[in-house]
């Protein structure tokens, strides 16, 4: 369960999502927040830039690699606006990082491109705990997925002709 206090963390993220599609890339973003509630690090999605391994996700558990100890990562949250994808979650569990909690699930964003005709991408879209079953996991949030799925549908959907 997501504390109340923790929504800020996730409006950052979706915050940073929006940053991302305006900028031209794919609407997610996530924070790493320490134990102690301070924000560590954070970034959007940036594979506008021809490199589709530029996911937050992963730039986070980048960073934490190198400027976190071990006990420090695993002490840390990461709060995102989309679940992991298998990728992210792998780079996750790898580095050691603790807790996440997502606002919208790979299982809705999937749903929704379905429904917008949008066809599968080359990774099949598996959640965290498939990934990687010991993390500690909490979401999707409702709070946000409505302004998440319009940032999804303003990304992926068709452009009526």
């Amino acid at each position: 369960m997501v504390a109340k206090s923790e929504s800020a963390f996730l409006r950052r993220c979706v915050d940073l999502a929006a940053e991302a599609l305006e900028a031209g890339d794919q609407p997610f973003g996530s924070v790493l927040v320490g134990a102690d509630g301070t924000i560590l690090a954070e970034d959007r999605n940036r594979t506008g830039s021809g490199d589709p391994t530029r996911h937050p996700e992963f730039e986070l558990a980048r960073w934490a690699a190198t400027h976190l100890t071990p006990d420090q990562r695993s002490a840390a949250t990461v709060y995102t606006s989309g679940e992991h994808c298998p990728m992210c979650s792998a780079a996750h569990a790898r580095v050691g990082l603790g807790r996440i909690v997502y606002a919208v699930s790979s299982a809705q964003l999937s749903t929704w491109l379905a429904a917008w005709g949008v066809p599968p991408g080359p990774v099949r879209p598996l959640s965290i705990r498939e990934v990687a079953p010991g993390l500690p996991v909490d979401g999707p949030v409702p709070e946000f997925k409505a302004e998440i799925r319009e940032l999804y549908r303003r990304c992926f959907a068709p452009r009526p002709r």
